[in-house]
C-alpha cells in the first residue's frame, strides 16, 4: 500500500496555521496508527526476549526507547524501531557467553559505533551487502528461531545451538506436553489463517488476535501452561550495564556484530519503508546516528539491542501513518502499559510467544527470494550463508557469504565465454571463433585453447562482442591471426562489442560501455538517429550538394548501405533456404506503431512471422474485415501455422483515442473520419474495460494506467473473437492451432502475456493460455 502526505492549498487557512495542520495530522492519521503499531509490537518484543534469553522486561524497554528516541532522531519519518527477530541468535549468544549486564553494554558500544558511522557518512556503502545475502542471512535466522522455540513450544527448554536443538528434538517431541501444545498450536492457526478472514476484521492486528485469544482459552479451559514470570515491574526492570573481567577480543567482535547487524537491517528497513509511501525520503546517515542513540539509551536502561523493524514499519504505512509521531507515540503506549498493566503479561503461556515466533521465524523464509536466487543463479549463495548462519554463527555465515557471493560476480565478470565452430560447407573449409564477454589475461587458456583447434589454412571469422579486452588477449589474437595467415588461412576480425581492438593496443584497457558507434553492428537494434549522427554524412558545414537526394530518404539510404556491410553477408545463407518460398511458425498481429518491432522483441528472422498490422492490433468481429480475413485464412491454409498471437503495446494511440471523450459513442481520432470508422471495431473492448474487465483489474494491480488497462483487455477480446471465428475455432478444436496474447510495456521494454482473464509475467517454459 502506498501513502502520501496531503498538501493544503496555498492561502488556506491550514497554511496559516502550521500548528492546527499539525495538530489535525496527528489526530486524524498519526495517533490510531500508532495504537495499530503498539498492539503488533506489544507481543512481539515479549517473545524477541524470551528467545534471546533476555529478561522479559527488556524487551518493552526496547520497545519504548526504540520508539521514542529513534523515533525523535532517526532519519526514516515512517520506520519504526525496537527489538528485532534478525538479532535473536547474537543477542541468545552473548548473554549465554557474557551474561546480561555485559551484552547491556556491548549494546551501549554498538550504538556509539553506529553514531560514528553516521557521522562518517557511510551509510550507503552499507548497502553495497548483496541482498541475497541479506535475505539468505534473515532465512537462516528464521530457522534457528523456529528450532529454538519449537522446544518451548513441546513443553521443553531450547538448546544452545541450532544443531543441539535439531538432534535433540526426537527425544523433546517424545516428552511433550500436551497442554503447551494446545496453546501454541492455537496461536500458530489463527496466525496462518488470519489472512483469510474479512477485510475488516484483518484490521486488527493477527499477532494481538493469537496472543489474546490462546492466553484467554489457557485460562479458561483446565489447561496446565507453563506461564511467562516477571521478576517485579518494567522500573524495577532498569539496570545499568556492566564492563567485562576480560574476554576483551569477544567483547570487540560482539559489539562490530551486534553495530553491523542492526545498521545493515535499519537500512535496508527503511529503503523497504521509502518503496510504500511518497512522502520525505529516508536520510540514511541521520537514521544510523539515531539508531546508534537508541541502542545506547537502551544498553544503558538494561535493553534489547535495537533495529528499524520492518514488520512495525510496514504496520505504521499501511496503518496510515504521516508523519514521525505515530512511531513515537507507539512508544509511549508501550510505556503506559508496562508501567499499569504488567501484570497481565505473567498470564501469558511460553508456548503462546513460540507459537508466535515460529510462524515469524518461518516467515523470515521468503519463497519469493529462493525463486529470485534460483532464476539468477545465485542459490549456492543464498543455501550456503543460510546454512552457515544456522549451524556456525550469524557472523561468520554473513562473511561466507559476502565471500561466495563476491567471488560469483568475479567469475561472472571476468570470464569470457569463448567457442570455435566450423561454418558453411567442409570444402569452403570456413570457421568461426566467437569471444563473448570480458576477455583478460585470465581467459588466456580458454582463448589459446579454443584458436589451436581450428585447423591449419582455414578462413576464419573472430566475432569480438566483448566490452572488455586487456593487452594480453590483444596480442594472442594478433599473434595468432598471424601464425594462421602464415599457414595459408585467413582471418577477419569482426568487432561486434563496445571494446576496440586498437584501443587495447593503444593505452590502459577500461570496461567500454558507450557503444554507440557499434549499435548497428549488434543486430540492428538501434534507431537510426542512435547511429546514424556518427556517418560522416552527419558532420557537414551547411554545404548539402554532396548528400544523398532527396533529403527525406538519407535516413533509409544509410541504413541501406550499413546493411548491405554489416548484415546482409550473415544473412544470405538464411535467405538461401526461403527463397522458394515461406513456412512461418506463427502468425504475429501487432499494431502499426513504428515501436513495435515484432522480429526484435521474439528474436525472430525472415520467415518465421507472418505478420498483420493495423491500428490497435484489431481483429474485427463478423468477419468484417477482409484484409484481416484474408490474412487468417492464408495464414492458416496456405501457410499451416501453428500459433496466432495478437500483441499490444503500452502507449497506444489507438486506446488514447478511445478513452478521449467517453461521452461520445464515436472517438475523436484526430478528426480523421477513416480512423474513427476503423477504431468502432474496438468499442467492445471500451464497454469491457468499462465495466471492469478481469484483464483491467489485473493491468492495475501490476501498476499500469488507464490506457494501457484499455489495450490489454483490448488484447484479450481479441483473443475471444479469435475463438469465435469459424475458420480459427475449427482449428482450434482440432488442436491444429494455438491462439495467445501479448503485451510489449515500451518504457521497460518487457513482453507480458495476456490471456482472456489476466495479466501474467511471460514464463518461456509455458505456453499463455487463453
Amino acid at each position: 500500500m502506498t501513502t502520501s502526505i496531503e498538501a493544503s492549498p496555498a492561502g488556506s487557512a491550514d497554511s496559516d496555521n502550521p500548528q492546527g495542520r499539525w495538530l489535525a495530522t496527528l489526530l486524524r492519521y498519526d495517533v490510531p496508527a500508532s495504537l495499530v503499531v503498539f498492539l503488533v509490537a506489544l507481543p512481539l518484543s515479549l517473545g524477541i526476549a524470551i528467545a534471546s534469553g533476555a529478561p522479559i522486561m527488556a524487551g518493552l524497554i526496547a520497545a519504548v526507547v526504540g520508539g521514542v528516541v529513534a523515533g525523535l532522531l532517526g532519519g526514516s519519518p515512517l520506520q519504526v524501531s525496537g527489538p528485532a527477530a534478525g538479532l535473536t541468535v547474537v543477542v541468545a549468544e552473548l548473554v549465554n557467553t557474557f551474561g546480561w549486564k555485559v551484552t547491556c553494554a556491548i549494546t551501549v558500544g554498538a550504538g556509539v559505533l553506529q553514531i560514528l558511522f553516521g557521522l562518517s557518512r557511510i551509510a550507503r556503502a552499507a548497502l553495497a551487502i548483496s541482498p541475497m545475502v541479506v535475505h539468505a542471512m534473515l532465512a537462516g535466522i528464521g530457522i534457528t528461531i523456529a528450532l529454538q522455540q519449537v522446544h518451548v513450544l513441546l513443553g521443553g527448554s531450547s538448546q544452545s545451538s541450532a544443531w543441539n536443538n535439531l538432534i535433540a528434538l526426537p527425544s523433546q517431541i517424545g516428552t511433550a506436553h500436551l497442554d503447551d501444545i494446545y496453546v501454541g498450536a492455537a496461536v500458530i492457526a489463527i496466525l496462518v489463517s488470519w489472512k483469510f478472514v474479512p477485510d475488516r476484521l484483518r484490521r486488527v492486528p493477527g499477532p494481538l488476535v493469537a496472543v489474546v485469544a490462546a492466553t484467554v482459552l489457557s485460562l479458561v479451559l483446565p489447561i496446565n501452561a507453563d506461564r511467562i514470570a516477571l521478576d517485579g515491574s518494567l522500573f524495577d526492570a532498569l539496570g545499568v550495564p556492566s564492563l567485562p573481567d576480560g574476554q576483551w577480543l569477544g567483547i570487540a567482535t560482539g559489539v562490530l556484530t551486534v553495530a553491523l547487524i542492526a545498521s545493515v537491517e535499519s537500512l535496508l528497513s527503511a529503503v523497504s519503508v521509502d518503496k510504500m509511501h511518497t512522502g520525505p525520503r529516508s536520510d540514511l546517515n541521520r537514521e544510523l546516528i539515531g539508531q546508534g542513540a537508541a541502542n545506547i539509551a537502551s544498553g544503558m536502561l538494561g535493553g534489547l539491542p535495537i533495529t528499524g523493524v520492518i514488520v512495525r514499519s510496514s504496520t505504521n504505512v499501511t496503518a496510515g501513518a504521516r508523519t514521525r509521531a505515530s512511531a513515537i507515540l507507539h512508544g509511549v503506549w508501550i510505556l503506559v502499559f508496562s508501567a499499569l498493566l504488567a501484570g497481565l503479561v505473567q498470564q501469558i503461556p511460553k508456548s503462546v510467544l513460540a507459537g508466535l515466533l515460529i510462524v515469524i521465524g518461518i516467515q523470515l523464509i521468503k519463497l519469493a527470494h529462493l525463486r529470485i536466487a534460483h532464476r539468477t543463479g545465485d542459490l549456492w549463495v543464498y543455501g550456503v550463508t543460510a546454512a552457515a548462519v544456522v549451524f556456525l554463527n550469524l557472523l561468520e555465515g554473513v562473511l561466507i557469504g559476502l565471500i561466495l557471493a563476491i567471488a560469483l560476480v568475479v567469475w561472472r565478470v571476468v570470464r569470457a565465454s569463448i567457442h570455435a565452430e566450423p561454418v558453411g560447407t567442409p570444402e569452403s573449409r570456413q570457421w568461426r571463433v566467437v569471444v563473448e564477454g570480458s576477455c583478460s589475461f585470465l581467459a588466456l587458456p580458454r582463448l589459446t585453447s579454443v584458436l589451436a583447434s581450428v585447423p591449419p589454412g582455414s578462413h576464419v571469422t573472430v566475432e569480438l562482442t566483448v566490452d572488455f579486452l586487456d593487452h594480453a588477449a590483444y596480442e594472442v589474437i594478433e599473434e595468432w591471426s598471424r601464425q594462421h595467415e602464415s599457414t595459408g588461412g585467413t582471418v577477419l576480425v569482426d568487432e561486434r562489442g563496445t571494446a576496440d581492438m586498437a584501443a587495447a593496443a593503444a593505452g590502459p584497457p577500461t570496461r567500454t560501455t558507450d557503444g554507440t558507434a557499434q549499435l548497428s553492428k549488434r543486430g540492428g537494434f538501434a534507431p537510426w538517429r542512435a547511429w546514424q549522427k556518427y556517418l560522416p554524412h552527419h558532420h557537414h558545414d551547411g554545404n548539402d550538394a554532396h548528400l544523398p537526394s532527396p533529403r527525406a530518404m538519407r535516413s533509409v539510404l544509410a541504413g541501406i548501405s550499413d546493411y548491405h556491410r554489416t548484415h546482409a553477408p550473415h544473412l544470405r545463407p538464411h535467405m538461401d533456404d526461403l527463397h522458394d518460398g515461406q513456412n512461418p511458425d506463427s502468425l504475429f498481429l501487432t499494431c502499426s506503431d513504428s515501436r513495435i518491432v515484432p522480429n526484435i522483441i521474439t528474436s525472430s528472422g525472415p520467415g518465421d512471422l507472418f505478420t498483420v498490422r493495423n491500428i490497435g492490433n484489431l481483429v474485427p468481429a463478423g468477419q468484417r474485415d477482409t484484409s484481416v480475413e484474408a490474412a487468417l485464412a492464408f495464414a492458416l491454409d496456405e501457410l499451416g501455422v501453428s500459433s496466432v498471437i495478437v500483441c499490444g503495446h503500452s502507449g497506444c494511440g489507438g486506446m488514447k483515442a478511445l478513452l478521449a471523450d467517453p461521452d461520445r459513442p464515436h472517438p475523436q481520432a484526430s478528426g480523421s473520419i477513416a480512423v474513427q470508422e476503423w477504431l468502432e471495431h474496438a468499442q467492445p473492448s471500451k464497454r469491457a474495460y468499462q465495466s471492469g474487465h478481469p484483464v483491467a483489474r489485473s493491468a492495475a494491480d501490476a501498476g499500469f494506467d488507464a490506457v494501457d488497462q484499455l489495450a490489454m483487455v483490448n488484447v484479450a477480446l481479441q483473443l475471444q473473437t479469435l475463438q469465435r471465428h469459424p475458420m480459427i475455432g475449427a482449428a482450434m478444436s482440432d488442436g491444429r492451432i494455438h491462439v495467445a496474447g501479448l503485451f510489449f510495456d515500451i518504457r521497460t521494454a518487457r513482453v507480458l502475456a495476456i490471456s482472456t482473464t489476466t495479466v501474467t509475467e511471460l514464463d518461456p517454459d509455458r505456453v499463455p493460455a487463453t
